[in-house]
């Protein structure tokens, strides 16, 4: 017998004495793949088989990916399957985002939701969670979405779709930074890549830790994590080849270290950050993509949404409403639905069954279902869909550049899983006309009306510093709730623009919006007052509008968190004018 004929044999035995084993009969042998099943070790989920596997990065530097594999127990080891795969750094074996306590090694649970709630393994799909560089079972230092992390998630997609067990169509899930290599993938064009499904992700990576010059708190926090992601220590009877690439930071400290000098740049402009704007690198793109934002997160904002699903060209699906930081099946203590719709797994298999095997569904979902600031859901075709644009001339006016803050709570995580901006204390509405800010009005709605999309503003700014803009839904009597914003570095005197967040935010008739400029004023950014007192001129708010009229009804409850941000960021303004624009629906 030939050597290689020899190794071939001694394979199958073992394969066949550990089926026996588990199932006491020789049929049930000639099924069971090779790896390791629940029963040998209960972090394994029910229903799958465990291996692991290791393969270059797609950049051809040297760089070397661990992968967990999840095989359908039930089918042989040959049996070709979709495979469903996750990339990202919260795959290490010791824990997510730290230890976790596990007395021995296994796969991540960090979707076990979603592989055992739609009963995955079953349905006939494979299950591959890769690490990129730098973390868990990967060699190769941090890269924070950058090129390297982006030749991860090529070679990830490829080499998930050349397995002689794959039938060469890859769907992505994720949430939060596995959400965003979905968005990777789709930008890099694979066409074994058929679908991505990607829960609360970051659209332009400059937009976590900047904002339009300005840095945010976690611009050290964020790599500080990471870096602490990166060299947390693998377990004991992990493999010696997972414990070396685990330990890959000990001997290549400057990877520690460049990661917290990389990302530093304010400038958006930068060759740094174009690499890492995933909205403007999806021009053109078209792997169908199911997506979910929460236009009030206090994590992951919805900022370059809307650029991201212009530049799109494939089919959009989408979950879009008031949540905080959650998945689309996540629950809290009291049993409801954070992001309050009901079937996000039962939708998402339906995407994934279509795309992934050709299986038409029997159930049609809306293109997108939305929630709006009054808690109730509507259907879509696409997002957004404006009535009508307008253009607000906004009034003239000056402010000191004194950065006059209040006090706000500590963040309560800084990874992009657990970051938290802080919430605001009860200073942070100052009363019309202080030195710190200025109002303009609208005058009150004669219907009902909403502002959707991406509100922008330009102006022109008297000397160089910083501001602020705010939006404000004021009911009359002054009772208002702070909806959206954002800041911008100002250079030097002259020309500013920006965009604020996306929102869905419904007006009743006979409120007004008040629009805030002013100093940066907040905990949220950590801005340099410039100290001068800036004059601003010419001043234009630019909203696109959307008649709730015309509004089609799809199932769904009020997310919890929408009244945890209303107690938050409602104030009672004084000084209300009787208004000096119009919102008006053409």
């Amino acid at each position: 017998m030939t050597t290689r004929r020899r190794l071939t044999a001694a394979a199958g035995a073992l394969i066949t004495v550990a089926a026996l084993a588990l199932n006491g009969t020789p049929a049930a042998a000639a099924l069971a793949p090779p790896g390791v099943t629940h029963e040998q070790n209960p972090r394994v989920p029910e229903g799958a088989v465990w291996t692991e596997a290791y393969f270059p990065s797609a950049d051809h530097s040297g760089v070397e990916l661990h992968a967990d594999v999840l095989r359908p127990a039930n089918l042989s080891p040959h049996a070709r399957t979709p495979v469903i795969l996750a990339v990202g750094p919260y795959f290490g074996h010791a824990g997510q985002t730290g230890p976790e306590g596990w007395t021995r090694t296994g796969p991540s649970n960090r979707f076990e939701d979603f592989t055992s709630g739609t009963g995955l393994f079953a349905r006939g799909y494979t299950y591959v969670m890769v690490d990129l560089r730098g973390f868990g079972g990967s060699t190769g230092c941090l890269d924070w979405v950058g090129p390297g992390e982006q030749a991860d998630v090529k070679a990830a997609i490829q080499w998930a779709a050349t397995r002689s067990w794959s039938t060469g169509k890859v769907g992505m899930y994720g949430k939060s930074y596995d959400a965003v290599t979905g968005l990777v993938g789709n930008d890099l064009r694979q066409p074994a890549l058929k679908a991505v499904v990607a829960q609360e992700p970051v659209w332009n990576m400059y937009n976590y830790l900047f904002s339009n010059g300005v840095p945010r708190p976690n611009v050290t926090g964020t790599p500080n994590a990471y870096n602490g992601i990166a060299t947390m220590a693998p377990l004991p009877d992990d493999t010696a080849r997972y414990r070396a690439a685990a330990a890959y930071e000990d001997s290549h400290p400057s990877c520690l270290s460049d990661n917290l000098t990389n990302n530093n740049n304010p400038d958006l402009d930068s060759a740094y950050w174009r690499a890492r704007n995933l909205a403007a690198k999806a021009k053109g793109t078209s792997t169908p993509l199911f997506i979910t934002q929460g236009f009030i997160e206090n994590n992951t904002k919805p900022e370059d949404t809307e650029e991201f699903l212009d530049n799109h060209h494939g089919v959009e699906r989408g979950w879009m409403g008031q949540w905080e930081h959650v998945r689309g099946n996540e629950r809290n203590a009291a049993g409801q639905l954070l992001q309050g719709r009901a079937g996000f797994f039962d939708e998402v298999m339906r995407f994934y069954d279509f795309f992934l095997k050709g299986i038409a569904p029997k159930i049609h979902d809306p293109a997108f279902a939305i929630e709006d600031s009054t808690g109730v859901w509507r259907a879509q075709s696409s997002w957004p869909q404006p009535s009508s644009y307008t253009a607000a001339g906004l009034a003239n006016g000056r402010y000191a550049d004194d950065g006059v803050a209040s006090t706000l709570a500590a963040p309560a995580g800084w990874d992009m899983e657990h970051y938290t901006d802080p919430a605001p204390s009860a200073a942070f509405a100052p009363a019309a006309g202080d030195a710190h800010s200025y109002f303009t009005w609208s005058t009150p709605t004669t219907s009902r009306l909403r502002i959707t999309a991406t509100p922008s503003i330009t102006l022109n700014a008297g000397a160089a510093g910083n501001v602020m803009v705010r939006l404000w839904d004021v009911a009359p009597g002054g009772t208002a709730v702070m909806f959206d914003e954002n800041v911008a570095l100002i250079e030097r005197a002259g020309r500013v623009a920006f965009d604020l967040k996306a929102t869905d935010w419904t007006f009743e008739q006979g409120h007004q919006l008040g629009v805030q400029i002013g100093t940066i004023g907040s905990s949220g950014w950590l801005d340099t007052p410039s100290g001068n007192t800036i004059d601003v001129t010419r001043a234009r708010l630019n909203l696109a509008l959307q008649n709730p009229r015309y509004d089609r009804p799809t199932q769904g409850d009020r997310s919890p968190f929408l009244d945890t941000y209303l107690r938050q960021y409602t104030r009672t303004l004084t000084g209300v004018g009787a208004g000096t624009f119009r919102l008006t629906l053409h």
